[in-house]
């Protein structure tokens, strides 16, 4: 089957979920949790990705963010990479921890975004893990105790999640807390998590209602928002994929990129390899590490190895750029 556009532009709003193989549990105790919850807030520090809302559960994980400039996949590829690397040497065990590949749905930040925080936050207190709102409070492995000032992460933003319910932290926290308080009673699953056509339109009676007047909705199961949202990024995505050079076209501009970036700095392909950290070298391979990673799409590892750095010494450049 052909491979449909990138949806993952920076900026884009993610409700991502994984879970556990076969069902199986991702933490086993608070130090696989505490270990959990640093990476991924070390990690959306380094990569720039801003993170608003997590629920952390035995067998699976809720994350609301926006992907940054490297995109979602080096995010979650790193993520879960990492911790799967980790929980496996601690627990003396081989093998996959989660379940496939990660499901992310793009949301339509205006009309789902305080929905989404609600239902993430939520999870453990519909879960039983704990018995009310106030408790929850004081439950660490949720962002709503960061929401709450109980738990400092400064990797969440909580300004911006209490921004969208007040002008002021005081009465946005208490907007929030009624917002909660309501959402207890509704079942959003499938109407945040389902599929296509369906979750994109608040299930199937506003469908077919539309049907009725005559008006044809788009659906795309990764997408959670209005048939004007799903159009536009849909197109969005089109175009820009129109747009992306084939591999050995952007292979060719890559080579030529740094023989003339060469040519002008009065400097040779090797030196500019060398890891060598005199004259100019450290702007020059800044500028061209953004170029390739922005611009052309070329991963880090690719990246480092034109410019004979490291890929975290990529991810660096990025950041600081």
């Amino acid at each position: 089957m052909p491979r449909g556009p990138r949806l993952d532009e920076p900026g884009t709003l993610h409700h991502v979920m994984m879970r556990g193989i076969e069902k199986g549990t991702i933490v086993q105790d608070g130090i696989d949790r505490t270990e959990f919850l640093k990476r991924m807030g070390t990690l959306a520090q380094i990569t720039q990705t801003p993170l608003y809302a997590f629920a952390l559960m035995n067998n699976h994980v809720h994350i609301l963010l926006k992907s940054g400039p490297l995109g979602l996949a080096s995010y979650m590829r790193r993520l879960l990479s990492g911790y799967a690397q980790y929980y496996n040497r601690r627990h003396n065990r081989v093998g996959h921890l989660f379940q496939n590949r990660y499901k992310s749905i793009i949301c339509e930040e205006e009309a789902y975004f305080d929905k989404l925080v609600a239902y993430i936050h939520l999870n453990p207190l519909k879960a039983g893990l704990v018995e009310t709102l106030e408790a929850l409070a004081s439950y660490p492995w949720t962002g709503h105790a960061v929401i709450m000032n109980r738990i400092n992460h400064s990797w969440l933003d909580r300004d911006y999640v209490l921004g969208f319910f007040g002008s002021s932290h005081r009465t946005a926290k208490k907007a929030y807390l009624d917002y909660l308080q309501e959402e207890i009673g509704q079942d959003r699953q499938k109407e945040l998590t389902g599929g296509g056509i369906v979750r994109s339109h608040g299930g199937w009676i506003n469908v077919l209602s539309m049907r009725k007047k005559g008006i044809r909705a788009l659906g795309d199961e990764r997408i959670l928002g209005s048939d004007a949202f799903v159009r536009q990024l849909l197109k969005d995505a089109e175009e820009g994929q129109k747009s992306e050079l084939p591999g050995e076209e952007r292979g060719r501009l890559i080579e030529c990129e740094i023989e003339q970036t060469c040519r002008d700095a009065g400097i040779t392909e090797s030196f500019l390899r060398s890891g060598s950290l005199s004259m100019n070298l450290p702007v020059i391979r800044k500028q061209l590490a953004v170029k390739f990673v922005i611009e052309h799409g070329l991963s880090l590892t690719e990246t480092a190895r034109q410019l004979g750095v490291t890929a975290s010494a990529v991810s660096y450049m990025l950041k600081h750029r």
